[in-house]
């Protein structure tokens, strides 16, 4: 859309953050007014006849809701944009309810700003909210925050070529919707998109889940089975977890990267696959790269391209947003009584500490969600579903990680450090049981 000739009234008490904004939106082609105050924008605005209006939420005098309201009275197709600091948050979202276009949190980015402005000016000159087809790859992925909006542009630019990709990111920040959104981006989108955690599948039958294998080849293979890479020919393959992938496995899948084809197990005939590579961690490959925990040279065949989710206390302008989208899913879009969160609950969901990110949220907004017992989810309600989420949820990974961990603790304290005796009770090779060790890095001199 182009948008010259197109007025935007920006209202601030802060002289400098104005010229600033009004700079960065006659840039992109805007004709820009601006007001110091909400007595004065209402003044210039018969005057101006903006079509959309940027209002900071909390001035001297007339405020920014006051404002809006104003507004509204005057000429109800004018969207108004609220921008706010990250304390009032659940204003801007409670303003957003009550018909305010959309808000921006302060500092804000300057393509956050074009963006929104673009999309209130269509909605100012169509009538309705108009929804970029372009955006439609990221769909899945509720965000209005900066750091979010670079990590998505970088992920779009990625996304046009056929490189590798590793995301990073703690548990529950949105790894796979992340791959997902970058599959739906790429010349690839019409091919299959597999996902696979290399952790929930047994370390036995992962190598024939991922390759594939010939009919006799192991007991119980009774029929010829394509696997993953087969299965995701001309799409793309996602392997979450990578980082707690078996090391014998690890250089099955380097070979599989260098040649492009895959032998199933038991087959000497070798296929030939066209998959793109997108993986995932939580861990620090690097590190795990320096204790020979994991492959150099995949690493860096992994690592053409890496991506860092952040972790949901780094984007809290977004923690509304997604509650309110939680909301909606547990509403069954309407189908069920809708409920709302209060500003000071939402406050509470703003400042929490979210150990377990994205998906704890979930979980919490699910909790409150199912005990309210009226229309409003209140700040009780919530200090209580965060209370008991407050312990941070292990992933199927993790809490194998720590079992494993403990059980080889015992068994040194048992045998008194004797490796071959606790290899025994294991029931492992005395070869493989070292290799646990150094993975748990236990040291069995230390417990002679």
């Amino acid at each position: 859309m182009t948008q010259k000739h197109y007025r935007v009234l920006l209202v601030d008490d802060e002289a400098d953050l104005l010229s600033l904004w009004k700079l960065r939106l006659e840039s992109s082609g805007y004709e820009v007014e601006t007001a110091l105050s909400g007595e004065e924008a209402l003044a210039k605005l018969s005057v101006f006849n903006p079509e959309v209006v940027l209002t900071d939420l909390r001035m001297p005098g007339i405020d920014g809701m006051a404002l809006f309201e104003a507004i509204r009275e005057r000429n109800k197709s004018i969207p108004v944009i609220i921008i706010t600091a990250h304390g009032s948050i659940p204003e801007a979202v409670e303003a957003t309810r009550q018909g305010v276009f959309s808000f921006l949190t302060k500092p804000i980015d300057g393509k956050e700003l074009i963006r929104e402005t673009e999309k209130a000016l269509r909605f100012s000159m169509g009538g309705a909210p108009v929804r970029d087809d372009e955006d439609e790859w990221r769909s899945d992925i509720i965000s209005r925050s900066a750091v979010m909006e670079e990590l998505l542009s970088r992920a779009k630019l990625v996304a046009d070529t056929d490189s590798t990709v590793l995301i990073r990111g703690e548990s529950g920040t949105g790894k796979e919707l992340l791959a997902i959104a970058i599959h739906r981006a790429s010349s690839r989108r019409k091919g299959p998109f597999i996902p696979v955690n290399c952790t929930a599948i047994p370390e036995t039958l992962l190598e024939s889940e991922l390759f594939g294998h010939a009919k006799g080849s192991f007991t119980g293979a009774l029929k010829s089975y394509f696997g993953l890479f087969q299965s995701a020919h001309h799409g793309t393959l996602f392997l979450d977890e990578i980082g707690d992938m078996p090391m014998h496995l690890q250089v099955k899948l380097l070979r599989v990267l260098q040649e492009r084809q895959v032998r199933p197990v038991g087959s000497t005939t070798p296929v030939p696959v066209d998959v793109r590579i997108i993986s995932a961690t939580h861990r620090n490959l690097e590190e795990a790269v320096e204790n020979k925990q994991f492959r150099q040279d995949l690493f860096y065949r992994l690592n053409v391209v890496s991506l860092e989710l952040p972790p949901l206390h780094e984007r809290k302008e977004d923690i509304p947003l997604l509650a309110e989208y939680f909301i909606d899913i547990l509403s069954g879009g309407g189908d069920k009584p809708v409920k709302k969160i209060t500003p000071e609950a939402m406050q509470i969901l703003v400042n929490a500490a979210w150990p377990g990110n994205v998906r704890q949220l979930y979980n919490v907004i699910e909790n409150a969600y199912a005990l309210a017992t009226s229309p409003l989810i209140t700040a009780n309600l919530l200090h209580d579903a965060i209370k008991q989420h407050q312990k941070k949820v292990s992933t199927l990974a993790e809490a194998r990680r720590e079992f494993e961990q403990q059980y080889l603790i015992k068994l040194m304290k048992m045998t008194r450090g004797n490796v071959s005796q606790a290899a025994r009770i294991a029931n492992r090779n005395r070869t493989d049981f070292y290799k646990l060790l150094n993975r748990h890095h236990i040291v069995p001199a230390l417990f002679k």
